[in-house]
């Protein structure tokens, strides 16, 4: 049966502002996205008989869960209703990005699905479509139908592409003992008192975590956005998961004594990255973490991106164009 590969790639935010939580409950979010080279691997095939068939590896929660809770399934079910498709098909993921730690794995392997589909079934898919269904599915999923470096503003889920960034080596170090839910970290920023005004001092003094005052960081954002030079990183969520799991904390200090040029929480957390200049440095700063998982990859341009998610396929006869 006609089938067709692809990866679905994580991601970092380099920079990550949170402006205040909005009147529909959600949080309003400036970020900067950026596509790395650790990825997951999709495999679609068309079935004759109906039905959506997700078979997940490499995760063992996520194998254990139920089908009607896996991104992968949600996206094919709602593609295959968009287009009234009857014909089956089978899913077979295979997790390298671990879960709940920042890095968009599931909403990457969401968007991977919708890509893959469509090539799969032959049929164009507007990209308005592929963000609408995306939206539904994850606030993180449209960055993924683009790839590359974007800002996020709203929730994350309004993409503004940008100019690739300078190439970055990436050490993703990702504790195997502490997983942050995302809605448990909004709720800590959430938190009328936060965390207090000694942890948030503790947490000044022994991390990095200052943010630019002057100019306001949100002009700041602007500005780095735009830059094909610089690179510079900085996360909100930091204030607020840092007190409660310090050891996160204490990675990215390490990290950024190892020699480190940035470092930073990704996403509302666990794992936490950092930016080499050499693949020499970054091999040596893995070695101190030997307790947890270890990533060393590089940042992705929109190029690049594009080409390894139009796929590897089989089975499918050429129209001859």
């Amino acid at each position: 049966m006609p089938s067709i590969r692809l990866p679905a790639f994580a991601k970092i935010n380099q920079q990550l502002l949170i402006l205040g939580q909005r009147a529909d409950g959600y949080h309003e979010l400036r970020t900067i996205f950026q596509a790395i080279s650790l990825h997951d691997d999709l495999e679609l095939e068309t079935l004759r008989a109906p039905g959506v068939d997700v078979v997940v590896e490499g995760n063992e929660v996520l194998a254990g869960e139920k089908i009607q809770d896996n991104l992968v399934f949600r996206a094919l079910e709602l593609l295959r209703s968009e287009w009234g498709v009857r014909t089956g098909v089978r899913a077979r993921l295979v997790k390298r990005i671990p879960a709940g730690r920042g890095l968009g794995g599931g909403s990457s392997d969401a968007a991977a699905a919708l890509i893959g589909f469509a090539r799969l079934a032959g049929k164009d898919l507007p990209i308005e479509t592929a963000i609408s269904i995306g939206t539904s599915l994850g606030a993180d999923v449209p960055f993924f139908l683009f790839g590359g470096r974007s800002i996020g503003a709203g929730r994350g889920d309004e993409i503004y592409p940008l100019p690739d960034g300078p190439r970055n080596l990436v050490l993703v170090v990702s504790p195997r003992d502490i997983a942050v839910r995302t809605a448990d970290a909004y709720g800590w920023v959430r938190e009328k008192d936060g965390p207090s005004e000694h942890a948030r001092g503790h947490a000044k003094a022994q991390f990095k975590l200052t943010k630019p005052s002057l100019p306001p960081k949100l002009l700041r954002l602007c500005a780095l956005s735009w830059s094909t030079r610089e690179t510079e990183t900085w996360n909100d969520f930091e204030l607020a998961v840092f007190p409660r799991h310090p050891r996160l904390g204490e990675i990215k200090r390490a990290l950024l004594e190892f020699g480190a040029a940035e470092a930073s929480l990704a996403g509302s957390g666990s794992a936490v990255f950092a930016l080499f200049r050499s693949p020499a440095q970054a091999r040596r700063a893995a070695n101190g973490f030997p307790q947890d998982q270890i990533f060393i990859c590089e940042t992705l341009t929109r190029g690049e991106y594009q080409r390894a998610q139009r796929g590897r396929v089989s089975g499918i006869r050429s129209s001859g164009r």
